[in-house]
């Protein structure tokens, strides 16, 4: 099943153009992993971090069975563990994996694009030791009804469903958006394309953000009208709110010029506004049909192209992944293509006073990753983590770019702490995630302190104090004390 559909090897052959590389003094990177095939191939997102500080994700392709993905662990000093390869048995349990997501029950939850009983994905669960449940089995109904070939990653809502998005399947076609419960029971909330020219959208590759408002946003990769006409399918794509219940409202419809094909979730920054990357499109068109754009859209709907990306001048071509906001306030991402080699890159983006910069701070040259077709995370030892699709010496069984690499990049941001979920009423339980928390004295929720317990050296309980109210998140530790990457809201 060496199927790549939607990232075509082809993608990583392009044009040569040269770029410099802007390095920063206090920046280091350096490869954890290079797949080789049998442990993994071809992976194409970031890995999350567990509560035991070690790093999960997956591989699109490869392992020890059929070669269609696996679920792997790796430690921050590089030591890999395969702990699970899909299409064990007749695919049954799915192929293809994407991105995953940690859950609030200390267990992980994600999709597999292909595969399982009926060929078109599936929804599962697996424990850190690698425990696998498939919780839905996607086409179940009659016509896809359900949905089909979920590409992207799973939201955990504030009720503790998990909420997501099919690229295919629904009665148009078009894809859908659902949520399931961490039982596997699914209900289907939309379903995209019931009208000529899709304006509503279409294909929907990325996930679900949550907003600040309870509401989730996210965007279709097609549809909405005929401004772009490439890969057979009209359409540049839309960004779209859509309530716990399923009512959709579409935000912004690309032109092209604007942006086209967004495949990766936006960020809600700390403004309170959404940013995100097309992977196509733009105001350049030395790359075919465009090289992508950085822009940030209100809950409103008004939205702003901050950056065209052109490959030339170091920045690097089709942004397929996402981007983060990092605890400095700015946004790091990764470009597929652009470099002095066109093996892509990892870059910075400061956006201030209404204008925004771009840095080029590694790129790949092949023996280290190529096409980074995956964002980045900022995990909470300051560093960031993230996957090259292609790369690396590979081994026998990759194909003749590599088999991709997991890589870090620290830039000298100092550690902070995450908290599991990022809302919650008075009483709430907290997992706090972090490093060195052994030995921590104090745990505050904005400035009112906490009953904590301390579980493991990366991990703290807590719970949500009377009269606390929405900010960041403190723990004291006998060496420092950490501060939250974000605010934790208090809820009624």
């Amino acid at each position: 099943m060496k199927n790549l559909g939607l990232w075509s090897c082809a993608a990583f052959v392009a044009v040569f153009c040269v770029a410099m590389a802007i390095a920063s003094p206090a920046q280091t990177f350096n490869v954890l992993v290079n797949f080789e095939g049998t442990d993994g191939e071809y992976p194409t997102s970031p890995p999350v971090q567990g509560l035991d500080g070690n790093f999960y994700g997956t591989t699109t392709l490869g392992g020890s069975a059929s070669g269609d993905g696996t679920l792997f662990k790796v430690t921050p000093a590089g030591k890999l563990t395969t702990l699970y390869n899909f299409c064990s048995a007749d695919c049954a349990d799915g192929a293809e994996p994407a991105e995953l997501v940690l859950s609030t029950d200390g267990n992980f939850y994600g999709t597999t694009s292909i595969g399982g009983a009926n060929s078109s994905g599936t929804v599962f669960k697996i424990t850190p030791q690698g425990a696998l449940t498939t919780l839905h089995t996607f086409c179940s109904q009659t016509g896809c009804a359900d949905g089909a070939n979920p590409y992207a990653a799973l939201v955990q809502g504030p009720d503790g469903n998990f909420y997501g998005t099919t690229s295919f399947g629904g009665p148009n076609f078009g894809g859908t958006v659902f949520k399931i419960t961490p039982q596997g029971a699914l209900t289907t909330l939309h379903t995209f394309c019931p009208t000529p020219l899709c304006a509503d959208g279409a294909f929907p590759y990325a996930g679900l953000v949550i907003g600040t408002d309870g509401n989730f946003y996210g965007t279709t990769s097609r549809g909405a009208n005929d401004a772009c006409e490439f890969d057979g399918y009209e359409g540049c794509g839309t960004v779209f709110r859509i309530t716990p219940a399923g009512t959709l409202t579409t935000l912004h419809r690309f032109d092209r010029t604007d942006g086209a094909k967004p495949f990766t979730a936006m960020v809600q920054a700390a403004d309170g506004d959404f940013y995100g990357t097309t992977a196509y499109g733009g105001r350049y068109n030395i790359c075919e049909h465009g090289c992508g754009t950085i822009f940030k859209i209100t809950a409103a709907g008004a939205l702003t192209t901050l950056h065209n990306f052109t490959r030339y001048k170091g920045d690097g071509g089709h942004p397929f992944g996402g981007l983060v906001q990092a605890t400095d306030g700015n946004f790091y991402g990764t470009a597929a293509q652009g470099g002095g080699d066109e093996h892509g890159n990892v870059y910075k983006f400061v956006f201030r006073s209404g204008r925004g910069t771009l840095t080029t701070l590694h790129e790949f040259d092949g023996t280290d990753g190529a096409s980074p077709k995956g964002g980045l995370l900022q995990a909470t030892n300051g560093s960031f983590y993230g996957a090259s699709a292609y790369g690396g010496p590979g081994g026998a069984d990759c194909s003749i770019y590599g088999c991709g690499t997991a890589f870090n990049l620290s830039v000298g941001l100092e550690p902070f702490v995450d908290t599991l979920p990022v809302s919650g009423k008075v009483g709430r339980s907290v997992t706090i995630l972090g490093n060195d928390l052994m030995g921590a004295s104090g745990v505050t929720f904005n400035g009112t302190a906490a009953v904590f317990k301390v579980i493991t050296n990366t991990e703290i309980k807590a719970t949500v104090p009377v009269g606390a109210t929405t900010g960041f998140v403190t723990v004291t530790t006998p060496s420092k004390t950490l501060k939250s990457n974000v605010d934790f809201r208090v809820t009624k």
